[in-house]
């Protein structure tokens, strides 16, 4: 595959789905990009689907910025060869919460290794690995993984700590114990109590 000349055509794409308005409502709402097409989800899925999934593909895409490349990495980036060690990198790049949400989604949750991450993730001194740690442990919960005593335990001590961070951390947290809460009835108590306590 010749990789510049795929952006090209990528970017040929986007410019002709260009949405000035969405554009402009981003930036006045502070979700900076040195480029951005305001291109909304489904037509950004339609563009991804024709193109293969391919690793160096994706790792140029986010290496661009401009909102939209950074979205359909996360589409076309294959989890078999996505190792932790770029998944720290990719955290370590994002700009913002739109970006760590919709990179969650698309690849963090499915990487087989998400729940090692995430755990790992939630314990850092850094608000966006945070944010993703929670963001990540939200879906695992609501496709219905249980955490082990240990886990779980470790899981809400971090929780109660980030529920007094970042507003974007707290919101991650936030809805990290609400799914958590959808587990069984203990889940739901010590949920509720953490949110309790925090006034929430």
């Amino acid at each position: 595959m010749d990789i510049p000349e795929t952006i090209r055509k990528i970017k040929t794409e986007l410019r002709l789905a260009m949405n000035g308005v969405a554009s402009a409502y981003m930036r006045e709402n502070g979700m900076n990009y040195k480029l951005n097409f305001g291109v909304e989800l489904p037509r950004l899925r339609d563009i991804a689907a024709g193109f293969p999934a391919d690793h160096d593909l994706a790792q140029a895409l986010w290496k661009e910025d401009i909102r939209e490349c950074k979205l359909l990495a996360a589409m076309l980036q294959p989890t078999d060869t996505f190792y932790p060690e770029i998944a720290d990198i990719w955290v370590e790049a994002m700009p913002n919460t739109e970006i760590a949400q919709h990179t969650v989604q698309n690849l963090f949750c499915r990487l087989p290794y998400a729940s090692q991450k995430a755990y790992e993730w939630i314990a850092s001194e850094d608000d966006m690995f945070q944010q993703c740690g929670y963001l990540i442990l939200a879906r695992l919960f609501m496709q219905g993984l249980r955490p082990n005593e240990r886990s779980a335990n470790e899981f809400l001590d971090q929780a109660r700590t980030a529920l007094h961070a970042s507003l974007p951390v707290r919101r991650a947290a936030v809805s990290a114990l609400q799914k958590y809460q959808t587990l069984d009835d203990a889940a739901h108590e010590a949920g509720e109590k953490i949110l309790r306590e925090a006034g929430i």
